[in-house]
């Protein structure tokens, strides 16, 4: 297949919080290093990403903050959008699935799927809150690990160990709604039946052929992502539901019947995400955004981490074949994980570096941390991030190595010939060639360089992104290797037509390097053709022209060509900044993790006489709405059988009001009445505290019936 074009995307970030260096080194700066190589090279390329912003992840994280759902994806959009472009992450577009047009889009993918008998309706057994009369998502359960024995373990994922999980694999499970008991309750969803699609998909993936199609080069693909493939393929696929119940997210068709109360499943709308965001990028580019998701010549490839593996290579291509007329990924270049000092990359317990605050302690040090972080890229397996190698790569590699020779290029060239290209004898010996009289030593490097530079993009080609980064050091090593032996600063004087070859090809090294370090490293490129006299790179082919130049043995740099003058691209990093790294990553886990069970303090002994006092009775809340201007309380009316009470209770920071209709209560029913921003509350709901502060509802008995005394 020739591909005259080329679709990349990088999985969509969750719009509820912020990213870490795991995020990036995950699908966002090895796809960026593609990306600008293809545009270098002259590729048509289009890159499109955005924020995720369904699923029940954003409704949990909206609950913890006490806000909206709507609140919670327009913040952390507005972050993940200025952390990436921070880091000069240059997608062609930065989506957003809450747009109208990706609901549209997603709506389209499930009505046609439905029209085309794609789905089976299954009715299955669910968790359910009683006490918050809702089905509960996967991260709305939380209950005991089966398998490291984390009692915080959420319905889907132990955050702890890794494990993925299933609700009804929690021990002990519990609602995160109302901490109650869920049930289980029979609902109906749609399944996207992936058996039926297993012949084709194996098929697809171990020989890269569809319907008779040669279509992509399995031995291209990373071994651990064909791997985790046949694995699912080789235990046998079962269908998988595409809808939920929940209150957030795109809605299944109104037309189709039984959609009422129901959402598409986030890992149906999610990919979806790449398609409307390619839609949105070509109407405003006066392009035709069919050609990059239905031409046969357009290569697809989808940039994420292992944990989206299975849903973007069997998942996805079938929902895609089965609507019909779509490109399925031609390579999935899914990388693995990155640990931090020994440990895993924890959000939940604050162990990440993050990217925002990155940007702020470190700024314009953007390149410092790309480097590090290609350097060790977990391509093949799970690598670490410590911040003593890091400041190891910025001292020993960055500083003595490339700034070194740069600088002393530009240096040079300002001492010795007033910063202009010095021309030189093109029969002149080189010291260390073994032939004086041959015709250029000088073009022969050149032709030398073009090769080298030839080797780094293969591995880029093959997404072997720390090997393209190790080539273009190597290059730089080989220049501060000529200074070195060549030594200018002594025998510019008593060779000096000698000494202008050496400088003459440093500069050209210098300049070449100046275009092949953009992929990883563009701050830094525009750093170098700035003090080398050149503009910026337009990503507009330039990479096959300096290969060009090079392959017919010329130079970059003209002679008389003049730069501009010397100034340092990195500095060293001291042990006292990196050591307060450390502190701060370990405050932040400290801070961060469970305080210890503490009891609440029992208050003064009471008569028996003086508790008989108090009439407690069970009732049903009716309503609740927040108090305008209060921050903390609820207004609720509570049936209590022979009558309906207002009471105002200070738990708007615990509990959200829409999931209290309908929640059994017990109330202290002959307390004063108290009059509270105007509005007079008679009586107090009973709530436990526990040691952490979390409150919980004290509920009557079963079948006890409103009004009835609680004793």
């Amino acid at each position: 297949m020739e591909i005259k074009r080329y679709l990349v995307t990088s999985a969509l970030p969750y719009a509820n919080g912020p990213l870490h260096i795991g995020h990036l080194t995950g699908a966002y700066l090895p796809a960026d290093i593609y990306v600008r190589f293809l545009r270098l090279t002259g590729k048509e390329v289009v890159w499109v990403c955005g924020s995720d912003e369904h699923g029940a992840a954003i409704t949990v994280k909206a609950r913890k903050e006490n806000t909206t759902p709507g609140a919670i994806i327009d913040k952390y959009h507005e972050q993940l959008k200025m952390a990436l472009a921070g880091m000069a992450i240059d997608f062609n577009i930065y989506h957003r699935t809450s747009e109208p047009i990706h609901h549209e889009t997603s709506q389209d993918f499930f009505r046609t799927l439905y029209e085309k008998g794609e789905f089976q309706e299954i009715e299955s057994q669910q968790y359910y809150d009683e006490s918050a009369g809702q089905f509960l998502a996967d991260r709305y359960i939380m209950g005991t690990c089966p398998k490291c024995g984390n009692p915080n373990a959420y319905g889907d994922q132990c955050e702890k160990c890794g494990s993925t999980l299933s609700p009804t694999e929690l021990i002990n499970p519990r609602s995160t709604l109302s901490g109650t008991i869920p049930v289980m309750k029979p609902t109906t969803h749609w399944y996207l039946p992936l058996n039926q699609h297993q012949e084709w998909l194996k098929t697809w993936i171990e020989t890269g052929m569809l319907e008779g199609v040669k279509h992509h080069e399995p031995e291209t693909w990373k071994p651990h992502v064909l791997g985790q493939c046949k694995s699912w393929l080789d235990s046998g696929l079962e269908p998988r539901s595409m809808t939920r119940d929940l209150d957030w997210g795109v809605d299944v068709p109104k037309e189709i019947p039984g959609s009422e109360g129901k959402k598409l499943y986030v890992w149906l709308d999610a990919p979806i995400g790449y398609i409307s965001a390619t839609k949105a990028w070509a109407a405003t580019h006066h392009e035709t955004w069919e050609k990059y998701w239905k031409d046969p010549e357009t290569a697809l490839i989808h940039f994420i981490g292992k944990d989206n593996i299975v849903f973007h290579c069997l998942i996805f291509p079938v929902i895609l074949k089965s609507y019909g007329g779509y490109n399925l990924p031609i390579n999935v270049p899914a990388n693995q994980f990155m640990n931090l000092e020994g440990d895993k990359v924890s959000t939940s317990r604050n162990w990440a570096v993050w990217i925002h605050e990155y940007l702020e302690e470190w700024p314009g040090q953007q390149d410092l941390l790309r480097y590090y972080l290609i350097k060790t890229m977990p391509e093949q397996r799970d690598s670490e991030f410590t911040w003593k190698g890091f400041q190891e790569a910025n001292n020993n590699e960055l500083v003595n190595n490339l700034a070194n020779f740069f600088n002393r290029v530009c240096v040079l060239l300002h001492k010795y010939y007033q910063g202009e290209i010095p021309a030189f004898n093109p029969d002149k010996a080189f010291v260390g060639t073994e032939e004086p009289d041959f015709d250029s030593f000088h073009e022969t490097e050149l032709l030398y360089l073009h090769d080298r530079i030839q080797d780094l993009n293969q591995s880029i080609r093959e997404f072997r992104f720390r090997d393209a980064l190790k080539s273009l050091m190597d290059m730089s090593s080989t220049g501060n290797s000529i200074l070195q032996s060549n030594e200018p600063w002594k025998k510019e004087q008593s060779d000096p037509e000698l000494i202008k070859v050496v400088i003459n090809y440093c500069a050209q090294l210098a300049t070449a390097l100046s275009v092949v370090i953009r992929p990883f490293m563009p701050f830094t490129s525009d750093k170098m053709r700035a003090q080398l006299g050149l503009s910026p790179l337009r990503d507009e082919d330039e990479l096959n022209q300096l290969l060009d130049a090079l392959s017919q043995g010329e130079v970059l740099l003209p002679p008389g060509h003049k730069i501009n003058e010397a100034s340092h691209l990195f500095s060293r990093i001291e042990d006292a900044r990196i050591q307060a790294q450390l502190d701060k990553l370990k405050r932040g886990a400290a801070l961060s993790a469970p305080a210890p069970a503490v009891h609440v303090p029992l208050k003064e002994t009471i008569s028996i006489d003086d508790f008989n006092k108090t009439d407690l009775r069970a009732g049903t809340i009716l309503t609740a709405d927040r108090v305008p201007k209060a921050d903390k309380l609820l207004h609720l009316t509570v049936d209590l059988g022979f009558e309906k009470r207002t009471i105002l209770s200070g738990i708007a920071q615990h509990f959200q009001p829409e999931v209290l209709p309908g929640r059994r209560v017990v109330i202290v029913a002959n307390l004063a009445p108290r009059k509270m921003k105007g509005i007079e509350s008679n009586g107090m709901i009973l709530l436990s505290e526990n040691g952490d502060g979390s409150l919980r509802f004290v509920e009557p008995s079963d079948g006890a019936e409103n009004g009835s005394v609680v004793k």
